[in-house]
């Protein structure tokens, strides 16, 4: 154990962290010059062209040290975003240490301050390293004060590297065994193990990466997953150089994957202990829970597109990605689909161009929303997925809202448009500090609600693109909500309907409506348009009718000949209402993302 060391990277995205540990494989030699490519650990495409770390690798490196000879060192990456926040806690969790990496041209961000909070939450020996310092617009000095001034490490202790270049990387080795503490466990001990990452193998179902922290697992084990309290025979053990490379055991204080012929990854649960059925350990390990979706919304064929290729899709994908779920949904406007549940909207936007890209699906995607929890006066407690699925007005006793605790990072010029935004979202102001001469650390509670359209977008563009935000979940809230439907010929569209806060009712009405009116178009007879609250109208458009002209025949006459074809159309149009249905194109459903 004296020669292992167990490592993450965390990082803001964009900030390197992939380019570093491409350096470590790279003068490890764990692969090939040929077989090297830029991010090997980002193995999907969407990783590649976001910039994301979406799926966690895990990696075992052989180090050679000149002077105390060698070392294994566990790389276990971590995904690059706060909608995986749960995920990286449990890597951070098989780790005694963790390279905190900083750009130097942008500084530290939100995300680079959650993160060191999840490190120092985990007791892990933090190596803070200035990335990208052969920038021409690098700026290490000022990112160094800031290291100091925010997050309190010495300045001194801060790593200048390049990791595209290479500059720094053998300091930072050095650093690795050094500074992190060799891990601590007791081998003859009862098996205590952490599962912190699984995926789906289409040959050998699946495939767990462990944390050994007590005891060792051996090849024909019998193992016992304890949330679960399902049992398991181990079939084959291992780490990955990235390759799979098969041994007899795993002991304490190693990382490795096990395949144990699990069937799906509901039984394979990140964060639980595994240990042995014989002799099992008397307490599992903290921090286990379950993953929650928070955001939601509902996916419908499209095209030539039908909704059984859609549901064979999502069931493919959800073999590999336990963390969002479907079930099916039928809708009046757009027929048969599914309504699914996403850890956030990074998650929803992955998962979507997914399903376009690796199935060739088209998909209409209703607005996102997200969980109320709705009390009745009967005193039943509803938790509402769908708009659609909300009680009457006068069934209500109170509707509660997830909220989150915002933290955002901006320079002091964009202060005002940053807090004009949060006031404008029912923002709460919890604290706002200085953290430099030119930065401001905002901590805000904010409903969920309010930022899953476009609150990430306005952030950006107020601030040209220099304010950084990170969130953690904080519970539910009580507030005065609403459901807000819409009329199309005195007819709901589910679709539609949203639950929002009651002051901006009148106003999000309005101006759905008002779009609605240009994106739809004209038919042959009137079409009405009304924003509706319970039974209370308050907002209406009409998209006239095409007219035909009858009267076109008449080349003169009595006048009585004219208002009889007149009688005679109004009569037809009246008709063709009642039995025409208002073709509704996809661009009227993207109109509630778009609305200001």
């Amino acid at each position: 154990m004296k020669r292992i060391r167990n490592f993450s990277i965390i990082a803001h995205i964009d900030h390197g962290k992939s380019t570093l540990a491409d350096r470590l494989l790279e003068k490890t030699g764990a692969l090939s010059p040929r077989e090297l490519k830029e991010q090997v650990l980002d193995t999907m495409d969407l990783e590649r062209e976001k910039g994301i770390t979406i799926k966690a690798q895990t990696v075992r490196l052989r180090y050679q040290s000149k002077s105390q000879g060698e070392y294994f060192l566990n790389l276990i990456d971590t995904p690059g975003h706060v909608d995986f926040s749960y995920e990286v806690s449990r890597s951070l969790a098989a780790c005694e240490g963790a390279l905190l990496v900083i750009d130097s041209s942008q500084g530290i961000e939100a995300q680079t301050l959650a993160n060191t909070y999840l490190a120092i939450e985990n007791n892990l020996a933090i190596i803070p390293i200035v990335n990208k310092i052969d920038l021409s617009q690098a700026n290490p000095e000022l990112t160094l004060e800031q290291l100091e001034n925010i997050i309190g490490i010495k300045k001194e202790e801060a790593i200048l590297a390049s990791a595209k270049k290479g500059t720094g990387v053998d300091d930072v080795f050095k650093r690795i065994i050094t500074c992190i503490p060799p891990p601590q466990g007791d081998p003859e001990a009862p098996l205590k193990a952490l599962l912190f990452d699984s995926w789906f193998d289409s040959y050998r179902g699946v495939v767990i990466l462990v944390r050994v922290f007590d005891g060792v697992v051996r090849i024909g084990a019998q193992i016992e997953l304890m949330a679960n309290r399902t049992f398991h025979e181990v079939e084959e053990v291992g780490f990955l150089t990235p390759k799979p490379k098969t041994v007899d055991r795993l002991s304490a204080g190693e990382v490795g994957y096990m395949i144990a012929g699990i069937k799906g990854l509901s039984h394979a649960r990140v964060g639980d202990t595994i240990t042995e059925k014989n002799r099992p350990t008397t307490l599992a390990l903290p921090g286990f829970k379950e993953t929650k979706s928070m955001v939601f919304c509902g996916m419908f064929p499209a095209g030539e597109s039908s909704v059984q290729n859609l549901r064979k899709a999502l069931e493919k994908l959800r073999l590999n990605d336990f963390s969002f779920q479907y079930e099916p949904e039928n809708s009046s406007a757009l027929g048969l689909g599914f309504r699914c549940g996403f850890l956030g909207l990074l998650h929803q936007e992955i998962i979507q161009e997914r399903l376009e890209r690796e199935f060739d699906l088209s998909l209409i995607t209703t607005a996102p929303s997200v969980s109320f929890r709705v009390t009745r006066n009967d005193g039943k407690v509803l938790e509402v997925h769908n708009p659609s699925q909300l009680p009457s007005a006068n069934e209500i006793k109170k509707i509660e809202e997830p909220v989150i605790e915002a933290l955002i990072l901006t320079p002091n010029k964009y202060l005002g448009a940053v807090l004009k935004l949060l006031e404008s979202r029912r923002g709460e102001q919890k604290k706002m500090e200085y953290v430099s001469s030119q930065r401001i650390f905002l901590t805000y509670i904010l409903p969920l609600n309010e930022i899953v359209f476009d609150f990430y977008n306005n952030l950006k563009s107020i601030s040209q693109g220099y304010a950084s935000m990170d969130y953690e979940f904080g519970g539910y809230r009580e507030a005065p909500l609403v459901k807000l439907d819409i009329l199309i010929n005195r007819e709901a569209v589910d679709a539609f309907s949203l639950v929002i806060h009651k002051d901006k009712a009148y106003l999000i009405g309005r101006a759905l409506v008002g779009k609605l009116r240009k994106l739809i178009p004209r038919q042959q007879f009137e079409v009405s348009l009304q924003a509706v609250l319970g039974k209370r109208v308050i907002a209406k458009e009409t998209i006239k009718s095409y007219r035909k002209d009858v009267l076109a025949k008449l080349y003169g006459g009595d006048y009585t000949r004219k208002m009889k074809l007149l009688e005679k159309q109004k009569t037809g149009k009246k008709r063709m209402k009642k039995v025409g249905r208002v073709e509704i194109p996809q661009e009227a459903f993207l109109a509630l993302l778009k609305i200001k």
